[in-house]
């Protein structure tokens, strides 16, 4: 074999072992083998980490799936951070508004929206599931805003079943209240506005989704007001946003549900 060739061929070798044994280390239960998963559980690994995001419109200059790639993240940052816990598979499918008349999100093309009992329903078929695998704090971390009372909802419903058991269900409010107060309050003391720092798709929004990944932006979209505004499902002014703004919003929701689910492992 060529010397040049060999060279290729271990480097090719060396990546497949790389790759190999990075996903026997990866905190996502969906790039876990069944025994890799319950290996990982008998070892201490019984929290389990349950992101749910959501398919809607955020403005010209944000994706579809924003809150899917922003949630699997920092539930992955999370995770590694506790030492003991894993990530379930992302929860797209949420509800979003009517569909027919359509309302809320479901006024904008792409939004996809189902019925909070079948989010509902989704949840506590999770949870359930984990828990018969053996998993004891499931955790529901939730980037919308919109069904944060049916994941309290759920919680309360399954905790009160499992009261005799050690497994225990989490709405982790602590998680979305990180982004909209400990975020916000951040982008105010830097001297932004209220009404530039938003609700949707503003710049506090879009600095996240920056931090996270960048390819979530349409950053040509920023240059100019034209379709940043309400019509267009703007509430607050993203122009500003940068990566850096957004590492902030990043810290404070790892720092916050870090602790709290700790808190709540403890009792």
């Amino acid at each position: 074999m060529p010397r040049r060739l060999s060279h290729v061929a271990l480097a090719c070798i060396f990546a497949a072992v790389s790759t190999l044994a990075h996903s026997r280390d990866s905190v996502f239960i969906d790039e876990l083998t069944s025994p890799e998963l319950a290996a990982n559980v008998r070892g201490g690994k019984t929290t389990v980490l349950i992101p749910i995001g959501g398919t809607e419109q955020s403005g010209p200059h944000i994706v579809l799936g924003k809150h899917n790639v922003r949630v699997k993240i920092l539930a992955q940052k999370i995770a590694e951070s506790l030492g003991n816990a894993l990530v379930a598979p992302v929860v797209a499918y949420v509800p979003e508004g009517n569909i027919d008349p359509p309302s809320a999100h479901m006024r904008f093309a792409g939004t996809i929206s189902v019925p909070a009992a079948a989010f509902e329903g989704v949840l506590e078929g999770a949870a359930r599931s984990l828990r018969a695998h053996g998993f004891r704090d499931i955790v529901f971390l939730g980037d919308h805003g919109g069904y944060q009372r049916s994941e309290q909802v759920v919680a309360a419903r399954l905790d009160r079943e499992w009261a005799r058991s050690p497994a225990r269900v989490h709405a982790l409010t602590a998680y979305y209240t990180a982004a909209e107060t400990d975020f916000a309050a951040a982008l105010a003391a830097r001297g932004f506005p209220k009404a530039a720092i938003g609700t949707h798709a503003g710049l506090a929004d879009t600095s996240l989704s920056l931090a996270v990944d960048p390819s979530l932006v349409r950053q040509d979209k920023l240059a100019s007001s034209r379709e940043l505004d309400a019509s267009h499902g703007v509430y607050g002014d993203p122009r500003g946003a940068t990566a850096a703004l957004g590492q902030l919003g990043v810290d404070a929701i790892v720092r916050r549900s870090v602790e709290a689910i700790r808190a709540a492992n403890r009792r």
